[in-house]
């Protein structure tokens, strides 16, 4: 089905033949989870190119593949196959490629196209599979701040909780975390992106923790912000406001709007309360295989929602010396609305 979508693409851009070398789009139309490879797909035919250490991974993860052994330099290797095959025109993740290889393969009777973005576009709409993958990695997370706030105390430092929670998820099934955990306390969460420090949490400081769990190929990504002690009152202002924006945008992003429109769902809120300078990145993205992936759901984004799209939406507003707050869930778009993966509680706890 996967492959069938994307000779559909071909077809229409008149190519013969597609090279693909990004690992995450190798995996998704493969299977193939071995680090070395790339893909030569035709009309007729689908190979997977790989050198004698992944023969036999590949043999039994790419059923539908034929597996050639690449022998030497991978990109000697498809030059040979796309000679011998005499495809003239030949697609190629531009944004991946690079000169050397663009070089080797840009021969006298072969043109090369760009193909960039394509099966990144086609990885938007998840199958079940992916779906139930992306809910396990959720329900990990969950487990985590559950475990996290009964394990948590003033005086510990931020990269003794992101040692904590990696530990954690692990034990829960994950292979590891999905990108470099954030924990950013007090005045460290007016950084949107505050990996863990050596900075000992205090009593009074807000916590913003973003983490996510990759299992299975699959990512989940989810911020919560809460607190050790009571906090400064501005402090539980905002994440009121941006509690507000985000349930909002819970209750009317859906399927058919833009990018664009669900971005100013939450933003238009979070200006009316004045903080509109202070809240700076996008409502949120796709997730998948990559924890950043389409669609965007930001300003400048015209991609429409469609139904089993897997995103996250995620305000939040960072104020200079004072600090932050974020909240974020992973959705399904659904035909009637959105479906929460993530479920951990967005009370403002006080610890």
């Amino acid at each position: 089905m996967k492959i069938n979508n994307l000779r559909k693409v071909m077809k229409q851009k008149d190519l013969a033949a597609v090279v693909v070398l990004s690992s995450f789009n190798r995996r998704y139309l493969s299977g193939f989870t071995g680090t070395s490879g790339s893909l030569l797909i035709t009309h007729e035919q689908a190979q997977l190119i790989t050198d004698f250490r992944y023969i036999q991974q590949a043999t039994t993860q790419s059923k539908d593949f034929e597996i050639v052994n690449q022998n030497g330099p991978m990109i000697e290797k498809l030059n040979e196959l796309i000679k011998s095959g005499q495809y003239n025109k030949v697609g190629v993740e531009a944004n991946l490629i690079t000169y050397n290889e663009y070089q080797a393969l840009n021969t006298e009777n072969v043109e090369l196209s760009s193909f960039e973005g394509v099966i990144e576009s086609l990885r938007m709409v998840k199958n079940d599979y992916e779906i139930e993958q992306i809910q396990i990695a959720a329900d990990i997370v969950d487990d985590t701040y559950e475990h996290i706030l009964d394990w948590i105390k003033p005086g510990m430092t931020e990269n003794e909780v992101n040692n904590e929670m990696e530990m954690y998820m692990r034990k829960q099934g994950a292979t590891c975390s999905s990108f470099d955990t954030i924990v950013a306390s007090g005045h460290r969460g007016a950084l949107p992106h505050g990996v863990a420090s050596d900075k000992v949490i205090e009593k009074g400081d807000m916590i913003t923790l973003d983490f996510g769990a990759l299992y299975n190929g699959y990512v989940s990504d989810i911020t919560r912000t809460f607190a050790i002690g009571e906090p400064k009152e501005e402090m539980k202002k905002i994440y009121n406001i941006v509690l507000k924006s985000q349930k909002a945008a819970l209750e009317r992003v859906k399927m058919g709007m833009t990018g664009k429109e669900a971005d100013s769902i939450a933003r238009e809120i979070i200006k009316e309360h004045g903080y509109g300078e202070q809240f700076g990145h996008s409502l949120g993205h796709g997730i998948g295989l990559e924890v950043h992936e389409g669609p965007a759901l930001s300003q400048k984004s015209d991609i429409i929602l469609e139904e089993n799209m897997c995103i996250t939406l995620e305000p939040g507003i960072y104020v200079d010396g004072l600090g932050g707050v974020r909240i974020e869930d992973d959705v399904l778009v659904t035909k009637n609305g959105l479906q929460r993966f993530t479920k951990s509680s967005k009370d403002l706890i006080i610890l």
